[in-house]
Formats: structure tokens, C-alpha cells, sequence
């Protein structure tokens, strides 16, 4: 008989996240261990506690998502759980502080159902942030050719050196765009634009976007106004706007939830599994 499926939640934020605790009920966890105030110093205890109640046989029915606001944070404690297993002693772990891994996965799957990515010139804005740099990663890694951009330089230039370690042969390019005629110089020959910035803030005017000849797929991931991607709604889903297919945060939202909980289910298949944006995009290839 097996066991009963255990999510413990460990957020580095204080109060565990509201959201992630119900879309983990909602993905069929039958018990549910919300920590908060998580860091990489104090999580060794909460694992060895979640690896020494159970035989090894039952070990794939507990896992841990790792969550909070803090990506970064959440990185270092994902970094010390993998320390913490030994041996046949461990479980698996989801990794989506921030929702970064879910959203860039999402959006990068919403771009593949209208262009190929193997190939295709690609202008990621906001490539800094989290879910930007997540972006950056998996289009490489599908073969795009990738043009990173920032309000600075050196900035994106940073995120393409780090990348690039990660992503042997990653075809990637730094782009400054602190103007909308930058932006617009960035974004020639592009068929796919991605929007990754802050809430509130517009990083390409819809002139600039209309003018873009070559763009075949817009996606905005900001859903607080004004959008970031201009004259993009937050609940386009596929929107054709003048020949490109415009997708808004709420529309690329439904994807992002369908691969949070595959993600969670997948976390019990086996006791040694490690999701990060890699592994939660594969997810994708079955929905």
C-alpha cells in the first residue's frame, strides 16, 4: 500500500505563499507542510526530517517545492537541499520561486505554437530579471538566436555570459535599449519579442512593435498597466493583431498553471527528481 503523497512547502518568504499551497491541493497533495522564513542555513533540518521518516521504497511519495518572492533565495536553498541527501535518501524537488520557472516555460511554449524556435531571431526585454534570464535560457536552448536586452549593456551582456556557460553553442547577443528607438534597433528582424519587466513599466511603444515587419509572436508577461509590450492585453491568448499572434500575462496564464501542477504530479513519480526551468518546460511536450 502506498504511502500518502506529503508536499512540504518551504518558502523563503515569512507567511508560505496562499497561491502555491492551492494549486499543490489542487494538483492532488493529500498532505501539505507549509514552513516560512526558509534559508539555505535552516534547511537542512526540514529535509533530513523529510528523508529519515520514511523507508527508501515510500521516499517518491513525500517531495519539496521550494517557493517565496526571493528567486535567488530560492536557488541557494534548492542548492543546500541537494546537499543535504545522501545515498538513497532523498526526495524530489520543484523549484518556481517567484513563479519564474512555470511563467518562462509558458511563454516560451506559447511562442513555439506559431514559429519554430530553432533558428529564429528572438528580442527578449527585461532579460535581467529572473523570469527574463529563465526566458533567455530555454530559447537558447531550443536553438534560437537570442538578443538579450536591458536598459543597460553591461547588464545584459552579464546575463549572456551566464547563460552561455550554461548553454554550450547558445547563439546570444547584449543589447542596450534605455530608448524605444533602441528597442525598436533591437527588435529588426525578429519574428518573436518577449516582455519580461517589472510591473507597470513599457518597454516597447506599439508603433515601434507595428513597424517590426518581420515579428510573428508578441508576449507580455506584465499584467499590471500600463502593458509592457504596448497595445497588448493581459488577456490575449493568441491574439492576431495585424499578423502577429499577441499574448498578454492572464493569457499565457493558463499555460503556467497547467505546468505547476504537471509539475507537482511528476514530483511524485520518483524520489530523485530535480525541477528547475529545463524540466518544467519538458513537461510541456505533454500537455
Amino acid at each position: 500500500m502506498s504511502k500518502p503523497k506529503i508536499l512540504l512547502q518551504l518558502d523563503t518568504d515569512l507567511q508560505p505563499s496562499v497561491f502555491d499551497s492551492v494549486v499543490a491541493i489542487d494538483a492532488g497533495v493529500e498532505h501539505l507542510l507549509r514552513h516560512g522564513g526558509i534559508t539555505a542555513s535552516i534547511v537542512r533540518e526540514r529535509v533530513h526530517g523529510a528523508i529519515f521518516t520514511r523507508g527508501p521504497a515510500d521516499l517518491r511519495s513525500t517531495a519539496i517545492f521550494v517557493g517565496g518572492s526571493d528567486v535567488a533565495a530560492g536557488e541557494a536553498v534548492l542548492k543546500e537541499i541537494r546537499k543535504s541527501f545522501f545515498g538513497p535518501l532523498q526526495v524530489s524537488v520543484l523549484l518556481d520561486s517567484n513563479g519564474a520557472n512555470t511563467t518562462a516555460a509558458a511563454a516560451v511554449w506559447a511562442a513555439a505554437k506559431h514559429v519554430s524556435l530553432t533558428g529564429a531571431q528572438a528580442l527578449v526585454l527585461a532579460a535581467t530579471g529572473p523570469v527574463g534570464q529563465r526566458v533567455v535560457r530555454l530559447l537558447a536552448r531550443q536553438g534560437a538566436v537570442v538578443r538579450a536586452a536591458s536598459r543597460s549593456a553591461a547588464r545584459a551582456q552579464a546575463v549572456c555570459d551566464a547563460v552561455a556557460a550554461q548553454v554550450p553553442g547558445a547563439k546570444l547577443s547584449a543589447h542596450g535599449c534605455a530608448s524605444d528607438s533602441e528597442t525598436q534597433a533591437a527588435l529588426e528582424d525578429c519574428s518573436l519579442v518577449i516582455a519580461a519587466g517589472a510591473a507597470g513599466v513599457e518597454l516597447l511603444s506599439e508603433q515601434s512593435r507595428l513597424a517590426a515587419s518581420q515579428l510573428k509572436v508578441a508576449i507580455d508577461l506584465n499584467a499590471v498597466p500600463p502593458a509592457g509590450l504596448a497595445g497588448v492585453d493581459a488577456i490575449d491568448r493568441g491574439k492576431d493583431c495585424q499578423g502577429v499572434a499577441c499574448y498578454g500575462a492572464i493569457g499565457v496564464g493558463a499555460t503556467k498553471m497547467k505546468l505547476h501542477k504537471a509539475a507537482i504530479l511528476r514530483l511524485f513519480e520518483a524520489n530523485d527528481q530535480i525541477l528547475d526551468a529545463e524540466e518544467i518546460f519538458e513537461l510541456g511536450r505533454s500537455l
